[in-house]
C-alpha cells in the first residue's frame, strides 16, 4: 500500500473514532443519516491531524514494555485480592498515578502513539464491530494504556480496581482481542462473540451469561463516561483467556494467540511400502474455517526403512497459518512371514518311545501363536507321520513346516505305561476308570480346623433383585460366592458388612479368587479358586477395614467392579477374620443402584432347592497321613459324604438345617507323609466333568490345562515323586460349577527302558 493512500486510510479512521464519543444516549435516540452532531465532543482538526501523524510515527516505547522474567507470575484470577502467584492484587489508585482519562490530553501530553486513541462505547442495536487481533496484549494497572505488538492502544478509561475487583473497558479489550461485539437495544445487553461463544453483559449488574448460561461476575458492569466497564476475569474465564501478573511492573499479560492449530497421526507401526495414513486434527480458537493446509516431507508411502520427519500446518479464512506441526516417523523393514521350523531328537522311533520335538521357529517381528498338527508324544501305530508346525507372528502372517518321521514295528512302552510315565504334570490321559472303584481307599483320618463357611450358592440362578444370603459371624471366616444373573438387567453384587457392637470392629480380608463376569460357570469357578490359591502364596491381596459402631461398610469390593450381564456367572473364595461378630448381607442389584441406600429394603430371596447354601463351622479339613502310600494302586476319596462326610449347619434365612453337598468351600490340607518312590498321584473325577486347580508343594497346578476332566476315565497329572520317597502336601478346594466326589490316586510307575 502506497504512502498516500495509507495516510488516507488513517484519516478516515481518525474521523471515525472523533464521531465515536457521540454518547449512547444520543445514538440510540435518532439512528437517522440526519442525526446532528454534537459539535461538543468532536475532535478539532488540528487534533485529527496530530493523531494521523502519531500513527504515521509507529514509535515504539520500549521502557514500558520492560520486565523481569523472574517476576512473572502465571495466574488464573487478577481479582483475587492474595498474593499468592496466582491473583493479582487489588492497585490502590493513589499509590500511583493513573493515566489521564481524557483521551485528547493524554495523546497530547504522551509520547506519541502508534495507533489512534480508543473511545469505548458500544454500537446500537443492529450494527456491530469486529476488532482486530495480534499477539499478547498487555494492560497496565490503574492506566488506560495497552500494548499489542509493540504499538500503544488507549482505552477509554483506566482499567481499575473497585473493591478488590479489577474492571477492565470492554470495547478496548475486545477490539484488541479480536472479538465482535454488539449492543442489544431490546434487551440492553453488551454482547460479545467469539466464534460460536456470546456473553451478553447489563450495566449495574453482577450477572452475565455465557452461551444462555447466567454467571455470577465478583462486581456489577458499569458505565463510566461513556465507558462499558466490565470484571476481567468475567471474559477470560469465559473465553479461556490466560494471562500473566507482573506485580513489579504493574501489568497484566494476556495470551492472545488465535492462531488456529493443526496437528495428525499416523499409524503405530509403517512398513516400507505400506499405505501411510494420515488422521488430521486442527481447529480454530476464533471459530473461523480452516481453508488451506499444507504438507512438508508427506509420503503416501515410504518406499525405503528410515527415520521420517513430516510436518503439517493449516490456515484460517483470515489468511492465519498455523504453527508448524511435525512428526517424526519411524519406517521398519517390510514385515515378512515368519520362518516356521522345529526339529525332532531323532529320525525315527519305537512304539511308545518319547519323541522330542524342538521349535527353531523365527520372525523377524514376534511370534504371536504357534500351533502343532499330530505332535503326539508318542506313537502306537508303526509307519510314517507327518507332524506340522504353524506360527503366526504379530502382523497376522503365517508360515507352515511340516517333517516326516518314522515309527519301527518294535513297541518300548505300553499306552497305559507311558502315559503314567510321560503325561506332562497339568495334563490328562485316558484309562479305564471302572478300575478304581475296585482300588484300596487310604484309610485317612480328619479334623477340622474353625472356619466359619458362607456359602452363598442358591438360588444359584438369581431371577430378581434380593438379598441372597445373610448372616452373622465372628472370627476367622471364609465365603464362597456363586451366582447366575438372570434379572434380564445389567446387576452388581456386594457384601455388606454391618457392625452392631457398642465397639469399632475390625475385619480382615486375607486373601481373595475372585473370577468373571463370564457366561461360563466352569470357568469362573476354576479361576476363582486358582486365584485363591495364588493370594494365600502371596499375600497380594491383604486388606484391612475398620467400621465404626452402628456403621456398614462395603467389603470384597472385587465382587462389585464389573457389572454382571444377563447369563453371566461370578465366582469368589475369600478368608477373612473380624475382631467383633459382624451382620453380612450379600445382595444383587441393579448396577445403577446404590447399595447402602436400598439394601435394608430388598427381599431376602428363596433357595431353589437345588443348589447349597448355609453357613458350617470347621470348614478347614485337615488330612494327616503317615502310613506309606503309592507302594501299590490306592484312592483317597474327597466329597463323597462316606469317607468324607458333608460338613452340617443351618440356613439361617429358611431357619433349617443344612448339609454342604461335595464340601464347596471347604478347604482341605492333604499332608502325605510317606510317598513312595517313583508314585504317580493323579485326580479323577467320579461325579462328571471337572475343572479346578491343586496347591501341590506351593506350587499351583491345574486340573486339566485348558480342559475339563470327564468321569470316570480320565485322570490328571498333579505330581511324580523321584528315586526317592518324599512328603508331599496338596491344598484342594472343590471348584464352583464342577462336581463331586472325586478320588486322589496313587500308582506305582512302571520301571524306564
Amino acid at each position: 500500500m502506497n504512502l498516500k493512500k495509507k495516510l488516507s486510510i488513517l484519516t478516515a479512521l481518525a474521523v471515525f473514532q472523533a464521531f465515536a464519543v457521540i454518547p449512547a444516549n444520543a445514538q440510540a435516540a435518532d439512528q437517522s443519516d440526519s442525526t446532528p452532531v454534537n459539535t461538543a465532543k468532536v475532535k478539532s482538526v488540528e487534533v485529527v491531524k496530530k493523531e494521523q501523524t502519531i500513527a504515521e510515527s509507529e514509535v515504539k516505547n520500549q521502557t514500558d514494555t520492560q520486565s523481569s522474567d523472574d517476576e512473572t507470575t502465571e495466574v488464573t484470577d487478577p481479582e483475587s485480592t492474595e498474593s499468592t502467584g496466582t491473583d493479582v492484587a487489588p492497585v490502590d489508585p493513589a499509590a500511583e498515578p493513573a493515566e489521564p482519562e481524557d483521551a485528547e490530553d493524554t495523546t497530547e501530553e504522551e509520547t506519541p502513539a502508534p495507533t489512534p486513541v480508543e473511545v469505548e462505547q458500544p454500537s446500537t442495536s443492529g450494527q456491530s464491530v469486529t476488532g482486530t487481533n495480534g499477539g499478547d496484549l498487555t494492560l497496565y494497572m490503574n492506566s488506560n494504556k495497552m500494548m499489542q505488538d509493540g504499538k500503544t492502544y488507549l482505552a477509554g478509561q483506566p482499567m481499575a480496581v473497585k473493591n478488590g475487583v479489577s474492571y477492565v473497558a470492554i470495547r478496548a479489550l475486545v477490539d484488541r482481542v479480536g472479538y465482535e461485539v454488539k449492543y442489544d437495544n431490546t434487551t440492553k445487553e453488551t454482547i460479545i462473540i467469539s466464534g460460536e461463544d456470546e456473553l451478553r453483559f447489563k450495566t449495574n449488574s453482577k450477572i452475565y451469561t455465557v452461551n444462555g448460561e447466567e454467571r455470577t461476575m465478583k462486581g456489577a458492569a458499569y458505565q463510566q463516561k461513556n465507558t462499558f466497564m466490565v470484571p476481567l476475569t468475567s471474559i477470560t474465564q469465559a473465553l479461556n483467556i490466560t494471562y500473566k501478573v507482573n506485580q513489579s511492573a504493574k501489568t497484566v499479560v494476556l495470551n492472545l494467540n488465535t492462531k488456529p492449530v493443526a496437528s495428525f497421526t499416523v499409524q503405530k507401526e509403517i512398513f516400507a511400502g505400506d499405505t501411510v495414513t494420515y488422521m488430521t486434527n486442527y481447529s480454530s480458537p476464533k471459530g473461523l474455517e480452516i481453508v488451506d493446509e499444507r504438507w512438508t516431507g508427506r509420503q503416501d508411502s515410504f518406499d525405503q526403512p528410515g527415520t521420517y520427519t513430516v510436518t503439517y500446518a493449516v490456515q484460517d479464512s483470515s489468511g492465519q497459518w498455523s504453527d508448524p506441526y511435525s512428526v517424526t516417523i519411524q519406517v521398519q523393514k517390510p514385515n515378512l512371514p515368519p520362518v516356521a521350523m522345529f526339529t525332532t531328537d531323532k529320525e525315527e522311533y519305537k512304539m511308545g518311545e518319547k519323541i522330542t520335538y524342538i521349535d527353531q521357529s523365527t520372525d523377524d517381528v514376534k511370534i504371536d501363536k504357534t500351533e502343532w498338527d499330530n505332535n503326539a508324544l508318542a506313537f502306537f501305530v508303526p509307519g510314517p507321520k507327518t507332524i506340522t508346525i504353524t506360527v503366526t507372528d504379530e502382523q497376522g502372517l503365517s508360515n507352515s513346516y511340516s517333517k516326516i518321521i518314522n515309527i519301527t514295528g518294535e513297541t518300548l512302552y505300553t499306552l497305559s505305561d507311558f502315559n503314567q510315565l510321560f503325561t506332562p504334570v497339568g495334563d490328562k490321559f485316558t484309562f479305564n476308570g471302572g478300575e478304581v472303584p475296585a482300588m484300596e481307599k487310604v484309610p485317612y483320618t480328619y479334623y477340622d480346623e474353625q472356619s466359619n463357611l458362607i456359602r452363598s450358592n442358591s438360588p444359584e440362578t438369581v431371577n430378581t433383585e434380593g438379598i441372597v444370603y445373610k448372616e452373622s459371624s465372628i472370627g476367622q471366616t471364609r465365603f464362597m460366592i456363586h451366582h447366575v444373573n438372570n434379572t434380564g438387567k445389567r446387576v452388581k453384587m456386594y457384601v455388606i458388612a454391618t457392625n452392631n457392637n457398642p465397639y469399632t470392629a475390625v475385619f480382615e480380608q486375607q486373601n481373595m479368587g475372585f473370577a468373571g463376569p463370564t457366561p461360563y460357570a466352569t470357568v469362573a469357578g476354576k479361576l476363582s479358586i486358582d486365584k485363591w490359591f495364588k493370594s494365600i502364596q502371596t499375600g497380594a491381596d491383604q486388606k484391612k477395614v475398620y467400621i465404626e459402631p452402628g456403621e456398614s461398610k462395603l467389603i470384597l469390593t472385587e465382587l462389585n467392579a464389573i457389572p454382571m450381564k444377563e447369563g453371566q456367572v461370578i465366582s469368589l473364595y475369600s478368608d477373612v477374620f473380624s475382631d467383633y461378630r459382624l451382620d453380612y448381607n450379600i445382595i444383587m442389584i441393579e448396577e445403577n443402584k446404590d447399595p447402602m441406600e436400598v439394601w435394608s429394603t430388598l427381599p431376602v430371596l428363596d433357595r431353589d432347592g437345588v443348589h447349597n447354601r448355609g453357613t458350617y463351622p470347621n470348614a478347614t479339613r485337615v488330612i494327616t497321613y503317615n502310613q506309606e502310600v503309592g507302594s501299590k494302586p490306592s484312592r483317597l476319596p474327597l466329597g463323597d459324604n462316606a469317607s468324607d462326610p458333608n460338613l452340617v449347619g443351618t440356613d439361617p434365612m429358611a431357619y433349617t438345617d443344612a448339609s454342604n453337598a461335595g464340601n464347596f468351600g471347604v478347604l482341605y490340607k492333604i499332608t502325605l507323609n510317606n510317598v513312595a518312590p517313583r508314585t504317580l498321584i493323579s485326580f479323577n473325577p467320579r461325579g462328571g466333568k471337572y475343572s479346578g486347580v491343586a496347591l501341590v508343594n506351593g506350587q499351583v497346578v491345574q486340573i486339566a490345562t485348558g480342559k475339563s476332566l470327564s468321569a470316570p476315565n480320565e485322570q490328571g497329572v498333579l505330581y511324580r515323586t523321584g528315586s526317592y520317597g518324599e512328603s508331599v502336601t496338596i491344598l484342594f478346594s472343590a471348584a464352583p460349577g464342577s462336581n463331586l466326589p472325586v478320588n486322589l490316586l496313587f500308582t506305582p510307575l512302571p520301571a524306564e527302558k
